[in-house]
Order: C-alpha cells, then sequence, then structure tokens
C-alpha cells in the first residue's frame, strides 16, 4: 500500500508554493542520526537547521538535496518523488533546480575567480550578475586565481557560482563558517534576498545561532528530533 505524505503546516501565507516536501525521513550510519523528519520549504521561505557536529545536520541537508537517499521516508519535488528519478533526472535537478553551497569551496584551483563564474554560466546558460558580486564584495577579485583568494573570499566566490544559474532551491552546509560576523551577515543578506526575490527556498544549516536567527523558520535537530525552536 502507498505510504501517505503528511505535509507539514506552514504558517505562511497560503500563496507561498510548496516547494518541496520531506516525509517520515529517517538515517542511520552505524548509528541513527535522526528519525520520522517531516520538513516542507514554500516559495520565499527560509529555512535553519541548529545542531551540534555529528548531529546530522548535514545529512539531512544531502537527502533534502538529491545527494543521499534515506534509509526511510520520501522527498517530493516538482510534484514527483525525488529519489524514484532517474540519475539523469536528478543530474538534471541539480544543475537547473537545486543550488548547493558546501563547507569545501569546490573551486577550479587552476582558474581565477571570474573563469570559475564563467564555467557555472555556461553551463547554467545564464549570465552572471555583477551587481550579486558587488553585494558579495567580490568584484576586485576576479582577476585573482582562486588558490590567492582567502577562505572567505573564495566562499563567497562559491556561493555567487551557485546564485549565477537561478535554482529554486539553496541547499546551504555552513555557508558562513569561513567568515568573519559582518561578512557573515552581509551575505546571508544577499542569500535571503535573493530567495525572496526570486520566489525561491532557503535551507541552512548551521552552529550559530545568530545567522539561523535571520531565517523566517529554524529547527534544532537533536535527541535523533527535528523540533522547530524559536530564537
Amino acid at each position: 500500500m502507498e505510504e501517505a505524505v503528511q505535509i507539514p503546516d506552514s504558517s505562511l501565507p497560503v500563496g507561498n508554493k510548496l516547494l518541496l516536501v520531506a516525509s517520515n525521513i529517517s538515517h542511520a550510519f552505524d548509528y541513527t542520526l535522526f528519525e520520522h523528519v517531516d520538513l516542507s520549504i514554500h516559495q520565499r521561505e527560509t529555512i535553519a537547521v541548529l545542531g551540534v557536529s555529528g548531529s546530522g545536520k548535514s545529512t539531512l541537508l544531502h537527502i533534502l538535496s538529491s545527494l543521499l537517499k534515506p534509509n526511510k521516508g520520501r522527498v517530493i519535488f516538482d510534484k514527483g518523488y525525488l529519489y524514484e528519478q532517474s540519475d539523469r533526472e536528478l543530474l538534471r535537478i541539480r544543475r537547473e533546480a537545486f543550488g548547493i553551497i558546501f563547507q569545501s569551496h569546490y573551486l577550479f584551483k587552476g582558474f581565477t575567480a571570474l573563469e570559475n563564474l564563467e564555467v557555472a554560466s555556461i553551463v547554467a546558460n545564464r549570465k552572471i550578475d555583477y551587481k550579486l558580486l558587488e553585494h558579495l564584495k567580490i568584484e576586485q577579485n576576479l582577476a585573482q586565481n582562486v588558490s590567492e583568494l582567502s577562505g572567505g573570499q573564495q566562499q563567497r566566490v562559491s556561493i555567487a557560482r551557485v546564485l549565477i544559474k537561478k535554482p529554486k532551491i539553496i541547499f546551504a552546509d555552513e555557508p558562513t563558517g569561513n567568515l568573519d560576523r559582518g561578512t557573515a551577515d552581509e551575505v546571508m543578506k544577499v542569500l535571503i534576498h535573493y530567495t525572496k526575490q526570486n520566489d525561491g527556498g532557503l535551507f541552512v544549516v548551521t552552529h550559530d545561532e545568530k545567522i539561523a536567527a535571520m531565517c523566517d523558520t529554524v529547527y534544532r535537530l537533536q535527541d535523533k528530533r527535528l523540533q522547530p525552536v524559536i530564537l
């Protein structure tokens, strides 16, 4: 019998379209990380998940963003079950609909910052938004090889590379971990502004409560459960 999918309640306005639903998600490696997770992402919604190292935050992000099939439960995107799609379709979704910001930058080390962005622009068939580069404060670094940039500058180039392709949902794993407080706040404002202006969704995992508090909805992953919190 087909498993019923429970769509979590949302306090967002009715007009905000549902982008993604996770239902009854459980996952374990050597031990159980989390069980019975229900979560939804709507247009213009920003979500943060807090938790200590090892709580499963990044694993949950990988499951929602098509990178890891859960042991139990389903993820629905674009009216279809994500992990029932073909490998080719999953690749298309990652390329066109999902933007994933990792803790590691994964930039092409032999390229300049601009060349890294140009590759993303070509793959996504999108023009580079130079106003975005100004907001991320990397417009003066475009001619530099990425190996010459600081960790924070590399992270901002990585974020720009993701936003260039205009994803429907941004999945960000500790996106401000290498940034000072002021720059971290500015980068979060860029991600939130993008989400609101483009009817997108933002899902952030972080250990930083100040960063989490900037989002519309905050959860804490603790004791194998995902619980809403108010900061």
